[in-house]
């Protein structure tokens, strides 16, 4: 099976696309789709849009695995990643994946075995589990991987969107 996993934001989009085998996996590709500050929200939108679809075509994903918002006392950024999430959510749909979503604590439960797990924790075990030489890089894409592979550990049956 092959997952894409989404670290959303309007920012920086991080995107990671793993192979699982059995109970293996397999690092495919994984980076990040930036927009620039300067542009207006449509346009950096439609943007992550555009990429996404883009690297849907390419990698032929066969599910989505995408990180579910964490709030923080910043409404706004809140609602602007929340777009960000749903142009994410909708490439995906419009290519014909399923999308599955994840909070924070179910991904680090996943691939740390602690809910309450570190960052550098999570990215750490990326590394291994991808059998990478690096930690990825920008930290968005190694918590899209984690993502993706939180997706194979747990066999999908997790809030399954479409």
């Amino acid at each position: 099976m092959r997952i894409l996993g989404i670290d959303p934001g309007y920012a920086i989009l991080g995107y990671g696309v793993v192979e699982m085998k059995g109970n293996h996996f397999a690092h495919v590709e994984h980076g990040a789709v930036t927009t620039e500050a300067k542009e207006d929200m449509t346009g950096r939108l439609k943007h992550i849009y555009n990429s996404l679809m883009c690297i849907i075509a390419k990698f032929e994903p066969e599910v989505a695995s995408v990180e579910e918002l964490f709030f923080n006392t910043n409404s706004k950024t809140a609602l602007l990643v929340g777009q960000a999430r749903g142009v994410a959510i909708l490439a995906c749909a419009n290519s014909g994946l399923t999308v599955y979503e994840y909070t924070p604590l179910q991904i680090k439960q996943a691939l740390v075995g602690y809910g309450r797990a570190e960052k550098n924790q999570v990215q750490a075990m990326v590394k291994t589990i991808l059998n990478l030489s690096e930690t990825p890089r920008p930290d968005d894409a190694a918590d899209a991987l984690a993502a993706a592979v939180c997706h194979g550990h747990s066999s999908g049956h997790l809030l399954k969107i479409r």
